[in-house]
């Protein structure tokens, strides 16, 4: 008798059930612009063009990185789902875009309905809060990349922001001010390293009282979206740069804002940096050049705005929940 797709490590019949089960946790995120449903072989959303003079539609593709190995260590997945699109909306928030949708890719070993159903719920909280719908995606089983257990996440989004009110980091001069919003711990950056530190013999459900619980649920705090907290500030004019703190830390993002003959002066004691990075730099005496570079180190974007305006911005974001902190200037 010979083999069948099943027998070769791909089972067809486990992806149908699958996109069962994550249908109506799609359609549950729809706006009415979205004209297609889930399985269709290319999603269709219709663009709201009366809304916008000069729209500019921005794009942006990224992941979740080795942090889906903690994951699965813990048996935790909807986490990873939330993880996804707050990280891809604050991308794009940084050009001063809103959502519009979001389309995921799934690329696992052995294809289990249940807990792609837990990503995909994740992935749908977090659409319904920042306004995004996830429109579609693609699921492929292919073991021998991945394992039996182990799993891939990717999105895609795009968004939409009148040209005439893009940042795009031009405005940027001497003197502006640097202020700094509070990271929730890793977010989506810095998991090999930090793997290699806290976990390489130790389990992730093994509590430590540094940080207050276990190394799996600190490494597992979702990634924090700022979209509330920043949105209010472009109506007013406040802001000449954004950035998203993620691999290459403060400094490697913020300067990709700027112009040959401006640079950063951070200074970086003038916040309190979160337990979790002392203690990856305890435990695995990282080199604070290193820590800086791979992690966000408690900031997890960074609003630029002229020093006149420094109160009204920090009073805005305080308004959304945040705890604003000035960490430096524009030289």
């Amino acid at each position: 008798m010979g083999k069948s797709y099943k027998d070769a490590g791909v089972d067809i019949a486990a992806g149908v059930n699958a996109l069962k089960n994550i249908t109506e946790l799609a359609k549950s995120t729809y706006s009415p612009n979205v004209l297609s449903s889930v399985g269709s072989f290319g999603a269709q959303f219709l663009f709201p063009s009366k809304d916008y003079d000069k729209p500019v539609l921005v794009s942006s593709t990224d992941g979740v990185g080795t942090k889906t190995l903690i994951a699965v260590e813990a048996g935790i997945y909807n986490t990873i789902g939330e993880d996804l699109v707050n990280h891809c909306v604050n991308d794009i928030l940084t050009i001063g875009a809103k959502p519009l949708f979001i389309l995921d890719y799934i690329g696992v070993g052995k294809l289990r309905a249940s807990y792609i159903t837990e990503i995909i719920s994740g992935m749908a909280k977090a659409c319904k809060e920042t306004g995004c719908s996830l429109i579609g995606g693609e699921m492929a089983e292919m073991p021998e990349i991945y394992g039996d257990t182990h799993y891939d996440l990717v999105g895609t989004i795009v968004g939409v922001v009148e040209k005439d009110n893009m940042l795009d980091g031009k405005n940027i001069q001497s003197g502006d001010v640097l202020i700094g919003l509070l990271s929730n711990g890793l977010h989506t950056n810095g998991y090999t390293l930090a793997r290699n530190v806290l976990l390489d013999d130790t389990p992730a459900d093994r509590y430590n009282s540094v940080i207050g619980s276990t190394i799996g649920d600190e490494l597992l705090r979702v990634h924090k979206c700022y979209r509330n907290s920043v949105e209010p500030l472009f109506s007013q004019n406040l802001v000449t740069g954004l950035a998203h703190i993620t691999g290459g830390g403060i400094e490697g993002n913020t300067s990709r804002l700027l112009s040959d003959e401006l640079s950063l002066k951070i200074e970086w004691n003038s916040w309190q940096t979160q337990p979790i990075f002392e203690l990856i730099q305890e435990i695995g005496e990282v080199p604070e050049t290193d820590m800086r570079k791979t992690f966000n180190m408690g900031i997890g974007f960074v609003v630029v705005c002229r020093e006149r305006n420094v109160e009204i911005v920090t009073e805005l974001v305080k308004n959304k929940g945040e705890s604003p902190v000035v960490i430096g200037k524009i030289v």
